[in-house]
């Protein structure tokens, strides 16, 4: 573990090199000891974390050697949420299939601060927590208290989300791996209650952050959020940060336009946009970090090799993707989903009903 953090704070340019870290997540490396590869394995594939960790100068040769490595083990490869550097290098490949994911907002911090102040909108939300007594402040991992109301406001948080917990880059349990990355909460000022917080790690080669989760609890009120994440990307800047993203909004609009050519995927995308909303709201999310005005947004890809049937993106790859994320079966995680997505609408259901019972007149 130790060894390919230290790449990561080497070479890591990724925005999510650092989730290699995370809990579960498989390590590869390169002969020379010089690269590293994060990934887990699903469906006869390894699913890579992003891209592989290294010089810029090493990367045509460490794709090539992890590929040969993963093809004389049987394995197919999937790169999840690679970006630019590694699209633009196998975006001619006709032996890689390419699918757009999204995009995700960047800043250079200062300008993430002004855009903040010169939007009233913005102001209003910032000015909307203070006025309800919410404070931000830095926390320093050892607190004991604080971390159990972190974990608590995590459990609360997870209780909402449509779909079971999902892991590898979306991973919630990062609290007992705070090495390098910064946690920012919000508390009010009577008590002192922890209501919501921001866990940010970092993106060493671009001299940034990505904001890697941001998590309110039941007692957080409007602009809490963004409250948080004002004075997050302030301290960066403070620190001489170079670059700050949000992470991937998927299936953006602000993202580039994938017309899949493969007619099995053409159907899947469609209906995740038709119904992929009840697990999870992609919409909501895309127009949440667009209000921030991003001074560009960058796509995100997943790219796979060795499909049968050219550049059509293959079937086992997205089947292991969602094994990736789900630690589990797709079938079996989409069975959990809709059980969870019942009880919620019954939960929902039932609070209002009782409140047209409590307020008759409403």
């Amino acid at each position: 573990m130790q060894r390919a953090r230290q790449l990561v704070l080497t070479h890591g340019w990724n925005a999510t090199a650092y989730q290699i870290v995370n809990p579960g997540i498989r390590h590869w490396f390169a002969r020379d000891g010089d690269a590293v590869v994060g990934y887990v394995r699903h469906a006869r594939t390894r699913v890579v974390a992003g891209a592989p960790v290294c010089a810029p100068e090493r990367l045509p040769a460490v794709v090539e050697e992890f590929e040969r490595d993963s093809s004389d083990a049987g394995d197919g490869v999937c790169y999840f949420g690679a970006e630019g550097r590694l699209e633009g290098l196998l975006s001619k490949s006709p032996r890689h299939a390419p699918l757009a994911l999204g995009a995700q907002p960047a800043w250079q911090p200062t300008r993430f601060i002004e855009t903040v102040q010169g939007r009233a909108s913005l102001r209003a939300q910032l000015n909307r927590a203070r006025n309800k007594g919410i404070v931000v402040e830095e926390w320093r991992p050892g607190a004991n208290a604080d971390a159990v109301a972190l974990r608590r406001v995590l459990h609360e948080w997870l209780a909402t989300r449509g779909l079971p917990p999902l892991h590898f880059l979306v991973e919630p349990e990062t609290l007992d791996r705070l090495d390098d990355r910064r946690v920012f909460v919000a508390r009010r000022a009577e008590g002192g209650d922890v209501v919501a917080f921001v866990v940010t790690s970092p993106v060493p080669a671009r001299r940034g952050w990505l904001v890697e989760q941001f998590v309110r609890g039941r007692a957080a009120v409007n602009g809490t959020i963004e409250l948080l994440l004002h004075a997050a990307v302030r301290a960066m800047a403070d620190d001489g940060a170079e670059y700050v993203t949000l992470g991937l909004a998927p299936l953006s609009r602000h993202g580039p336009l994938h017309e899949a050519d493969a007619r099995w995927l053409q159907l899947v995308l469609a209906w995740v946009h038709a119904h992929g909303r009840r697990f999870y709201n992609f919409d909501g999310l895309d127009a949440f970090k667009a209000k921030f005005l991003p001074e560009r947004w960058e796509p995100v890809y997943a790219i796979a090799l060795g499909s049968s049937v050219g550049r059509s993106f293959p079937p086992r790859a997205l089947w292991a993707v969602a094994g990736a994320f789900g630690g589990r079966s797709p079938v079996t995680l989409m069975a959990h989903s809709v059980v969870r997505a019942v009880a919620q609408e019954a939960r929902w259901l039932r609070a209002r009903l009782d409140s047209r019972v409590a307020h008759p007149h409403r």
